[in-house]
């Protein structure tokens, strides 16, 4: 057990610092060749946050581990919603922009709706999975969030821009082979010995995926939002949580679907619930006390409903 405990620990860090060499050096590369700000920011960068949930997915479906699929994405996203923006609330009070309140937000709701509808093939069949079908359609509402995000980036006069590194050639792609390769390898890690802890523990790989894979591919959000929340920059506190889980279930749902249909637990149903309450409350909480802004009391509220979640969850599981 305790090698399985370190061996997952060294996939984490692989996955974390994999996805940061990769972005730095497709970042730098992007910008030899003249692509603009808004395409690096939109493609490279993004997908960095996003690279350890999506190759612990990709694992996990190619091996047919479909409870740590929807684990690890549904876990992360009650992670990002409870636990993140819960810390990063509780350090300063944050104020979101309109088009957060009335736009992101409710496209995160709508999308984790969509999740449960697709799932559970409410309408289509009485088999519950996520089809190849359904994968395309999380796809295709991928690609129209991309557009929204980029015609959103172009009107903001403030869009923040990639910074201009001068790397040489080698150490550009040294950091683009080390990243792919600390993916890759982190991945794998996490997804064998996750699935190995439950086999020990004897608990099910949907507790594994719904907590420790979830925390641990969440750490380039939590950092970037805790940071963010230091310095007192709501808008990339709130932003990335929100643009992290909706590209969680468009995007590497979606991919891990096209990998593999995904045969669906609907146990998983209890944390979809959870995560459309809180996804409900912060849209609520934009209009108690002072509008448009997330407030101490909120953001601890949010943490203390997730820890005892959490424990409720484990102490079912091991009852």
């Amino acid at each position: 057990m305790a090698l399985q405990i370190i061996l997952l620990l060294i996939g984490l860090v692989l996955l974390v610092k994999g996805a940061d060499w990769l972005v730095d050096g497709a970042s730098v590369l992007a910008k030899k060749y003249n692509v603009s700000d808004l395409a690096i920011g939109l493609t490279i960068v993004a997908f960095g946050t996003s690279a350890p949930e999506l190759v612990v997915n990709a694992v996990a479906a190619q091996g047919n581990f479909p409870d740590i699929v929807y684990g690890n994405i549904i876990g992360s996203n009650n992670f990002n919603l409870f636990i993140i923006l819960g810390i990063a609330g509780i350090i300063t009070p944050l104020a979101v922009q309109s088009s957060t309140v009335w736009k992101e937000i409710p496209f995160s709701f709508l999308a984790a709706v969509g999740l449960l509808f697709l799932a559970n093939n409410y309408f289509a069949s009485e088999t519950k999975e996520i089809s190849r079908i359904d994968a395309l359609i999380l796809l295709a509402f991928f690609g129209g969030f991309l557009y929204y995000v980029a015609t959103q980036l172009k009107s903001d006069p403030n869009a923040e821009t990639i910074e201009n590194k001068d790397y040489s050639n080698l150490k550009i792609w040294v950091l683009i082979i080390l990243g792919l390769a600390g993916l890759v390898g982190g991945g794998k890690l996490v997804v064998d010995n996750a699935v190995a802890m439950a086999q020990s523990l004897g608990v099910s790989e949907k507790i594994i995926g719904l907590t420790i894979v979830a925390a641990g591919t969440s750490l380039p959000e939590l950092a970037t939002s805790v940071v963010a929340a230091m310095r007192k920059n709501a808008d990339i506190a709130i932003g990335n949580i929100v643009g992290s889980n909706l590209f969680n279930i468009l995007l590497i749902i979606g991919v891990s679907g096209l990998i593999r249909p995904l045969s669906y637990n609907s146990a998983f149903n209890t944390d979809i619930y959870m995560l459309l309450g809180g996804t409900a409350f912060l849209f609520l909480a934009m209009f108690i006390g002072k509008k448009h802004r997330l407030d101490r009391w909120q953001s601890l509220l949010l943490l203390c409903v997730y820890l005892a979640y959490t424990g409720y969850l484990v102490s079912m599981e091991i009852a």
